[in-house]
C-alpha cells in the first residue's frame, strides 16, 4: 500500500499552487521511501485494513465526527485497529460512535480562535506542525476550499490517514510528512497560515516568522499560538534545561514582546486575541494517550509553576497580516 496524495495534485494544479507541484510528488514520495520506522509497514497494513463503512452523517464543524450505524463487532473491530495508533493527542474525533478522547481538548482552542480570524470560507490554508491534522479538518468544515497540514512526525501523518479512510478521501484535507524547513522559499500562496505550538520549539524566532509570511500572499493572515509568561515589551523565557519537561523549548515571550516580533518580522494589524493558561482539564492523560501528561510536568506543590520552577504554561493566540 502507498499513501495517495493524487487528489492533492489535482486540486493544487488549478490554483497559484501550482507553481509548488512542480516539486511535491517527488519530495513526498523521497520522504516516505527515506522512512526508517520500526512500525511504518505495520501501520500501513492497519490502514488497509480499515473496513469500507459508507458515511451517513459527517459533522466538521461541531467537531470532527462521522456516523454510520455499524454493529458492535466490527465497532469492536474498528476501536482495536486504531489503538495501534496511540498515542492520540491532538482531537478528540469520533469515528462510527467511538470516542477517540485525545490528550489535548484541541476543539477548546478551536473555539478561542474561530471567531477572531478572518474567515476561511473559499481560502487556501496552511497548518505548520499540524500534528495529525485534526484542525485541517476543523479548517475544512469552516469552508477552506484546501487545507493543508505539515508535520514531520510520522505517527500523526498515519493517524491522519486513518481519520481520512473514515471521514472521506475527497475532502480537501492533507497533511504532509514534512517540516517547516522543507517548504519551497516564497511560496506566497496560501490565504491563512497557522502556526499553533511550534514558535518555542525553533531556535530563532524571528527567522520561524518571516518564513511563515514568505508562505501567505500579500494580505494573508497568520494565526499565531504560542506559549507566553506574564512580563512587559522586551521580556522572554529561555529555559536553561527542560522546560515542563519538554526539552527542545527555547524563547518564551510575553505577549507584547511576541506582538513586537511580529511587527520586527513585517507583519501588520497584529492583534492578541486569547490568553489561556493550559489546564489538566484540556491537557491530560487518556485511555488513549497513556503516558505522562500536564499534571505530571507541574511542580505538584505548587500547580502555578512546573516542575523545573519555570511560570506553568499558558497560551496565546494572536493574528496579523502580511501587507
Amino acid at each position: 500500500m502507498t499513501l495517495d496524495y493524487s487528489h492533492l495534485y489535482e486540486l493544487m494544479s488549478d490554483s497559484v499552487l501550482d507553481r509548488w507541484l512542480g516539486t511535491l510528488p517527488t519530495a513526498v514520495s523521497d520522504a516516505f521511501a527515506s522512512i526508517n520506522h520500526g512500525k511504518y509497514s505495520e501501520w500501513l497494513k492497519i490502514i488497509d485494513t480499515l473496513p469500507e463503512i459508507p458515511v451517513e452523517s459527517l459533522d466538521l464543524d461541531d467537531g470532527v465526527k462521522v456516523h454510520t450505524a455499524v454493529s458492535s463487532e466490527q465497532q469492536a473491530q474498528i476501536e482495536k485497529l486504531l489503538r495501534h495508533f496511540h498515542p492520540w493527542r491532538k482531537g478528540p474525533f469520533t469515528i462510527h460512535g467511538i470516542h477517540i478522547n485525545t490528550e489535548w481538548r484541541s476543539d477548546w482552542k478551536w473555539d478561542r480562535l474561530i471567531n477572531h480570524i478572518q474567515p476561511l470560507a473559499g481560502r487556501r490554508v496552511l497548518d505548520v506542525g499540524c500534528g495529525n491534522g485534526y484542525h485541517c479538518w476543523r479548517m475544512v468544515g469552516a469552508g477552506a476550499e484546501l487545507a493543508i497540514g505539515i508535520d514531520p512526525m510520522l505517527l500523526y501523518v498515519m493517524q491522519f490517514h486513518a481519520m481520512r479512510h473514515f471521514l472521506g478521501k475527497t475532502l480537501p484535507a492533507f497533511v504532509l510528512p514534512f517540516g517547516i524547513d522543507d517548504l519551497p522559499a516564497n511560496l506566497n500562496a496560501f490565504d491563512t497560515v497557522f502556526s499553533m505550538g511550534v514558535l518555542y520549539h525553533r531556535r530563532s524566532p524571528i527567522d520561524h516568522l518571516l518564513t511563515l509570511k514568505e508562505c501567505l500572499r500579500s494580505g494573508g493572515e497568520l494565526v499565531l499560538e504560542t506559549l507566553v509568561i506574564n512580563g512587559r515589551l522586551g521580556e522572554a523565557l529561555l529555559p536553561e534545561g527542560r522546560y515542563a519537561q519538554m526539552r527542545n523549548v527555547w524563547f518564551i515571550p510575553s505577549p507584547d514582546t511576541l506582538q513586537s516580533w511580529l511587527r520586527k518580522s513585517g507583519f501588520v494589524d497584529v492583534k492578541l486575541v486569547d490568553v489561556t493558561v493550559t489546564t489538566e482539564l484540556e491537557q491530560r492523560s487518556t485511555e488513549w494517550m497513556t503516558f505522562h501528561s500536564l499534571k505530571n510536568f507541574l511542580d505538584p506543590a505548587d500547580s502555578s509553576k512546573t516542575i523545573e520552577g519555570y511560570p506553568a504554561p499558558q497560551r496565546a493566540i494572536l493574528t496579523a497580516v502580511k501587507p
